[in-house]
């Protein structure tokens, strides 16, 4: 796929590898959890997914309903597929602490895997992950609206907190990289579970961001897709459901199928987006085909209509 100056990103939706994934991986491999969707993460320059499980030993259990930890070793499920950066604002990174939190930190750090949105303190949680692929240099901020409880402050470690509506807060940080950058990403973990359209307060914040100079909106947190909104030449992925997991299936949302969502980008301009259909089952992902595959490309040509985006039967999205 690599040309010059021109570069292909892949994002994934929530990428949960602990619990029941975690032994799946012991008992199997590094590769399995990606199933064939493997080569297709590959093919791409860069690669970027929410990681929704810390990496850690640690027995010290946040008090919450779920909570999910994989083994340290299993950073190289990241780097098999070629994971380039991932996002740390969410609600599970803090599951097993600061303990666990230093841990992923750590294992991220000693596989070369980039990472934003937590740190030792605000000032490092709010910090970009920045690289140059493809002689284009791209910068990634990540929030989340979950777990305030969990925000770092000047003088604890902890997540990069937004509020939707906090513009003060999301000015700042966009205005402290963009000019650094060729591209800007915003990752963000927003929302409840099991929405599958944005309200008023979310697409008017999404628009607050990409006016403030935001390129792509890398949106999660909902358990199922959302729609796809160009703005303005930019691009919004509202929420990018699940990618792997062990959770179970909602038949109404259908939180089993997503995508693999690729956008191919240049210096100066967001060329394009593609959209490969995956399907969870087993603990691992696998691209859809039959009636999975017509159901997600159907159901986002529908979610896609609020925003008058179309989306083509082989996954393109126009603009």
């Amino acid at each position: 796929m690599n040309k010059e100056d021109r570069l292909f990103i892949g994002f994934t939706g929530d990428v949960m590898i602990g619990r029941l994934v975690n032994s799946q991986i012991k008992n199997s491999n590094h590769s399995y959890v990606w199933g064939n969707v493997l080569p297709l993460l590959q093919s791409t320059d860069l690669n970027i997914i929410n990681l929704e499980t810390a990496l850690t030993r640690s027995h010290d259990l946040a008090l919450k309903t779920f909570n999910f930890k994989a083994d340290p070793e299993h950073i190289s499920v990241l780097t098999k597929a070629r994971i380039d950066a991932v996002n740390l604002a969410n609600n599970h990174v803090l599951d097993y602490g600061v303990a666990g939190l230093w841990d992923t930190i750590k294992m991220l750090q000693m596989a070369g895997v980039k990472y934003a949105g937590a740190g030792e303190n605000s000032a490092a949680a709010a910090r970009p992950a920045i690289f140059t692929k493809c002689n284009i240099r791209i910068g990634l901020l990540g929030f989340t609206d979950n777990e305030p409880g969990w925000q770092a402050t000047a003088d604890t470690p902890g997540i990069n907190y937004v509020s939707v509506g906090d513009t003060e807060k999301i000015k700042k940080d966009i205005e402290s990289v963009r000019e650094m950058v060729d591209l800007l990403i915003v990752s963000i973990h927003w929302g409840p579970n099991m929405r599958e359209r944005p309200n008023t307060r979310f697409v008017d914040f999404a628009h607050f961001m990409i006016d403030g100079g935001v390129d792509i909106i890398y949106g999660h947190s909902a358990h199922i897709f959302q729609g796809i909104e160009w703005y303005n030449g930019k691009l919004i992925m509202y929420d990018t459901g699940d990618f792997v997991d062990d959770y179970k299936v909602t038949p109404a949302f259908r939180n089993d199928l997503s995508f693999f969502f690729v956008c191919e980008v240049d210096k100066k301009e967001i060329k394009g987006l593609k959209l490969f259909p995956v399907l969870i089952s087993n603990c691992q992902v696998n691209l859809a085909t039959g009636a999975d595959y017509k159901w997600a490309i159907s159901h986002m040509q529908i979610l896609c209509s609020q925003f008058d985006t179309e989306v083509m039967e082989n996954g393109e999205v126009l603009h």
